[in-house]
């Protein structure tokens, strides 16, 4: 009822004579319709608002001091209109003739210099809605209408307010009112480009009032269970998302009431419907893919196309995102998945920029089919990018009866490709197309059978001969039906759904083996955020939560297969408090999820009796393997079972002894097992793996425990789980799991009849001591030189870096460049460096040394941050890790900082990127880490959160503006102090004060700080309480010297 309080004083207050709280007074005319239009619905009612404007501002270029006023007075308009203006508006205002001066001077009548900004300001209005679901539905649609940068812009117990805007403004400076610095012709023009905006605005403020009419806004509730009408649920902008915590959200989002039979409501999911299992949380983590090559920000997309090539490589198209300002895309993108590289593929006469396409590769060729253009512009063309050519080529389809349409789905079948669904502006698209990449021919499927309806933002994958289509969205509301299509019959049949996935769309669709896979999409629940598996055999869901994957958004994004990885690129939504959020590439290894929900421990009870049909189906897939002489039949899970000669394998099994063995596969299934055998400690490591027939057949070496297991298969149940390795925590159903994906992929046991013992690995520090003292024998010098040699190094990137005290003597000098490309050699490093004394300047440069490799720039991750820097120039520390740490895990995101002594981002990055904060001033006077640092703002995706300030930060710091203050400069920081207390605000903030200090005065240390701090303040003006509220002992620096940060808060006194 609160809502309702809440907007009966609100209307009351509109209808009221009396003038409102704005500087106008009243409503703007030109939105008294849309005004009345929302608030007559009974879920939202408009706080404030404004219909758009043009203006000229003043405000004043000095402030003004008051020691009475605690607010800073803002500057009056000038000129101001709310609808198209002529020049001679306003040209009298900035250029006054004799006649005009006097209306001038009483428009300004000012005492002081003021300056004139002209500027265009386009709709916005703030709604108070009932709940979560319908300012989504309000925000999608005003962002399907223009306003891109509508959002949810606060959420609490109490209240959802949304603002409805865009960003057509125009702001330009004229000067001040002493001196105009523009002349009445560009005035003339920017007025002409301000009434283009002006009437923008109108037609998208009558466009949105158009939308609302057509969605029920003449009192019809839009409530939990209803969708915008013409499948207007998103734009290529993105759906809405929230600005708040989304686990606090997901209970409360669209996904509650959605359905995929037609009806109005649907109960919540329920885990125990028959058919179905929902598997335990599970300690498995999205896997986030580490780019190189390009930016990571290139694959912040959605809406684009990805297509996997050899199992190893992934094509990314089109889509809406991207680097600098988000727009339509035709980048091609080519992921290699094994080294992490990207590399953008540029190629002249590629497609025109579009989202909303779908792409799939037939051989070496990738075909990319229809998609939108732009909001007028939905296509049907057909491009194919040639892998080995690299390039791209328009196919001309005559007499195509395929019409434009984006949001299908799409799917390959041997040389054809099928395509379904769809839309166009209104117009839903219920048929299906085959292309055939032969002959470059469309033609429409005569189908049969049990026929889906129309949709699109569905999702579609060929498993064999037969299309599988989930989901979608029809207009009206999400679907949640399952449709198979047969190829060869052109058959449809509509799968019974017995507990399967929620209703969605814009989701993901992948088939991996035997298991058709689901996951993400819209709107976006706790369900949504699942992944389901369809086992295709079997005809049983499986739901499986995965902890991390609500941190990825994955609507609109792609899911590829590569080996036994789910490989999840881009997704996102539209924020209107943080901007845009595209969710970061990952993977997701399937196969232990597959082991998971195939072992019958994790299965409901009451669906005992169909899983182990399940079961008996696996094992019966399980075929008779021939024995050769030195082969051992692989393992199988039945109680009895003879070979083809009548024998029984038991006496086979028992005949086995302890010795060297060796399980057999085929090379494409190695990287499994290896690691399988990995886990359960089966895997002899004193042993080499080695191959057979030309590399075809890998053989692992096993251990005496796999083979006791081989011997007792029969009895899993009473193996002890003492026989797994010692301190892997395996449950028995997951020994018998293994043997089965073992035994699936065709594995053997045979006899290592040649035993390729490992040789004893070497310590590095060995390695090299032995290849030195050998080349110090050949040239006759001293073996007492080895003392020199360090037996500790760092490692910086790929730089191995040598301590300042090795190889010192200058008879090293003698055999130079062969010593270090041996030293290079013995530690596995392609480039090696000397640590030099950093040097005793202010900027503190390093004073490294490159011994092998062409230059010092490296990239170094600490704390999932990139630091890039050249190590010949600039230092790196490695004792404040933990320091770096713990300013990474303030909450800052409403703070800006200052960082006196920024470096290469040492505290900088950790602030931005951990802790959030909102805007960090860096001051740095060394250039070489002044270059690092906008190298790492840039690459850590943070440079728009950061002023960087060169030079003395006595000169360049800001004052009055930071809740805190960052003085990380050892041995001491006390020449910066003024500066520090300066940079706080008038109300104090907190002060991260280094210093070196003899251990036994750290208390008097802690003492001067806050005495010396105290009066600063005081000589600054302030009245502050002073207080060390922590003091953090980071490392030793030195014998009985320790590296001490105090957290100093400086907190206003009130009078």
């Amino acid at each position: 009822m609160e809502f309702e309080k809440r907007k009966a004083a609100t209307l009351a207050s509109i209808n009221s004579p009396e003038p409102d709280k704005s500087p106008k007074g009243n409503i703007d005319a030109p939105i008294i319709p849309l005004l009345n239009t929302l608030n007559s619905h009974p879920s939202y009612f408009t706080t404030s608002s404004c219909s758009g404007r043009i203006s000229i501002l003043s405000t004043p270029t000095t402030p003004f001091n008051n020691p009475t006023k605690k607010k800073a007075k803002g500057g009056k308009w000038v000129f101001i209109s709310h609808d198209p203006i002529q020049p001679h508006l306003v040209l009298p205002l900035l250029f006054p003739t004799e006649s005009t001066q006097k209306v001038n001077e009483l428009s300004f009548e000012l005492t002081q210099p003021h300056s004139l900004v002209f500027r265009f300001e386009p709709l916005i209005i703030a709604v108070e809605c009932k709940d979560i679901g319908s300012a989504q539905l309000l925000v999608s649609l005003a962002i399907s209408c223009g306003f891109r940068e509508s959002g949810i812009t606060s959420v609490n117990k109490k209240r959802v307010i949304i603002a409805i805007r865009c960003s057509i403004r125009l702001e330009v400076p004229l000067g001040d009112t002493e001196k105009l610095m523009v002349s009445p012709e560009y005035v003339e023009y920017l007025v002409t480009l301000a009434n283009e905006k002006m009437e923008t605005n109108k037609k998208r403020t009558d466009s949105f009032l158009d939308a609302l009419l057509k969605n029920g806004f003449s009192g019809t509730r839009i409530g939990n269970e209803e969708f915008l009408d013409n499948g207007k649920v998103e734009s290529d902008e993105g759906p809405v998302c929230f600005n708040t915590k989304e686990s606090e959200l997901l209970e409360n989002s669209l996904g509650n009431g959605v359905s995929g039979n037609g009806n109005a409501k649907r109960r919540d999911f329920d885990d125990s419907c028959s058919g179905s299992e929902v598997a335990p949380e599970i300690n498995l983590h999205t896997i986030k893919l580490v780019i190189s090559g390009e930016s990571i920000e290139r694959l912040f997309l959605w809406g684009h196309s990805a297509s996997t090539l050899d199992n190893k490589n992934v094509f990314v198209f089109g889509g809406f995102g991207g680097i600098g300002r988000h727009a339509r895309r035709n980048e091609l993108l080519l992921l290699e998945l094994e080294s992490g590289r990207m590399e953008v593929i540029d190629v002249l006469d590629a497609p025109c920029p579009r989202v909303g396409h779908t792409s799939s590769m037939i051989g070496d060729s990738m075909y990319v089919i229809g998609g939108r253009a732009d909001p007028l512009n939905i296509l049907n063309d057909v491009w194919v990018f040639n892998v080995t050519k690299k390039d791209w080529r328009l196919l001309e389809c005559s007499d195509s009866p395929f019409l434009p349409r984006h949001r299908h789905a799409a799917a390959a079948v041997g040389s054809r490709i099928y395509v379904f669904g769809g839309i166009q502006n209104d117009t839903i698209f219920s048929s299906l197309y085959v292309f055939n990449t032969q002959n470059f021919e469309w033609s429409e499927v005569q189908v049969q059978g049990d026929l889906p309806c129309a949709r699109h933002s569905h999702s579609m994958a060929a498993y064999g001969t037969r299309l599988f289509v989930f989901g979608g969205y029809d207009g009206q509301k999400a679907l949640g039906d399952l449709y198979s299509f047969d190829v060869k019959t052109c058959l449809w049949k509509k799968e019974k759904m017995i507990g399967g996935p929620a209703a969605k769309f814009s989701h993901s669709m992948f088939i991996y083996k035997k298991y058709l896979g689901i996951i993400g999409g819209c709107p976006v629940s706790q369900q949504n955020q699942r992944l389901s598996l369809l086992n295709l055999e079997s005809h049983l869901w499986k739901h499986i939560t995965i902890s991390s994957i609500g941190e990825g958004l994955f609507v609109r994004s792609t899911a590829n297969i590569v080996d036994a990885d789910l490989i999840m690129i881009g997704g996102g939504a539209a924020c209107y408090a943080f901007g845009t959020k595209f969710s970061e590439p990952v993977k997701v290894d399937l196969l232990p999820l597959i082991s998971l929900i195939e072992s019958p421990t994790h299965l409901h009870e009451e669906n005992k009796h169909a899983i182990y049909q399940e079961e008996e189906t696996i094992r019966e897939m399980n075929v008779p393997f021939c024995f050769q002489q030195n082969e051992v039949e692989p393992v199988t899970n039945r109680s009895s079972h003879q070979n083809s000669e009548g024998r029984d394998c038991g006496i086979a099994r028992s005949q086995m002894v302890a010795s060297h063995w060796v399980i057999r596969l085929k090379k494409k299934d190695a990287k499994m097992a290896k690691d399988m055998l990995k886990k359960f400690g089966w895997l002899d490591l004193g042993r080499k793996v080695h191959s057979q027939d030309d590399g075809k057949d890998i053989c692992f070496p096993v251990t005496e425990n796999f083979c006791a297991l081989f011997n007792q298969r029969n009895n899993l149940g009473d193996v002890p789980e003492s026989v797994c390795q010692e301190g892997i925590p395996v449950k028995d159903t997951f020994i018998s799991t293994a043997l089965n994906i073992l035994i699936e992929c065709g594995a053997t046991i045979l006899a290592d009849e040649i035993v390729r013992v490992k040789k004893a690995s070497h310590s590095p520090f060995k390695v090299m001591s032995e290849a030195v003292a050998s080349l110090l024998s050949d040239r006759g010098l001293p073996l007492q030189l080895l003392e020199e040699l360090p037996s500790r190094w760092e490692r910086l990137g790929d730089i191995v870096v040598l301590p300042v005290t090795s190889f010192k003597d200058s008879a090293w000098d003698l055999i130079g460049q062969e010593l270090w490309f041996m030293v290079a050699k013995s530690l596995g490093a392609h480039r090696i460096a000397r640590q030099g004394r950093i040097a005793p300047t202010g900027t503190r440069d390093s004073t490294l040394e490159i011994l092998v490799g062409d230059d010092g720039w490296v990239n170094h991750r600490e704390n999932g941050i990139l630091y890039s820097f050249d190590v010949t120039k600039c230092m790196f520390s490695w004792g404040n890790l933990s320091e770096k740490l713990r300013m990474g895990h303030f909450d800052c995101k409403d703070e800006v900082i200052v960082d006196l002594f920024a470096g290469i981002g040492y505290f900088v990055l950790p602030f931005l990127v951990r802790a959030k904060a909102k805007l960090v001033y860096a001051c740095e006077w060394n250039p070489h880490a002044v270059e690092a640092l906008r190298r790492n703002l840039e690459a850590n995706l943070v440079a728009d959160h950061c002023v960087l300030l060169e030079g003395d930060n006595r000169v360049t710091a800001p004052k009055g503006v930071a809740d805190r203050v960052c003085l990380g400069l050892i041995p001491t920081s006390e020449g910066s102090w003024v500066t520090a207390v300066r940079a706080l605000r008038d109300k104090g903030g907190i002060l991260h004060i280094h210093g070196n200090v003899k251990d036994s005065e750290e208390n008097v240390w802690t003492n001067y700080v806050s005495q010396s701090i105290q009066e600063i303040a005081r000589s600054e003006g302030h009245y502050w309480e002073v207080s060390v509220e922590h003091v953090e002992r980071v490392k030793w620096y030195a014998p009985h010297i320790r590296h001490l940060v105090a957290d100093v808060r400086c907190k206003q006194i009130e009078t």
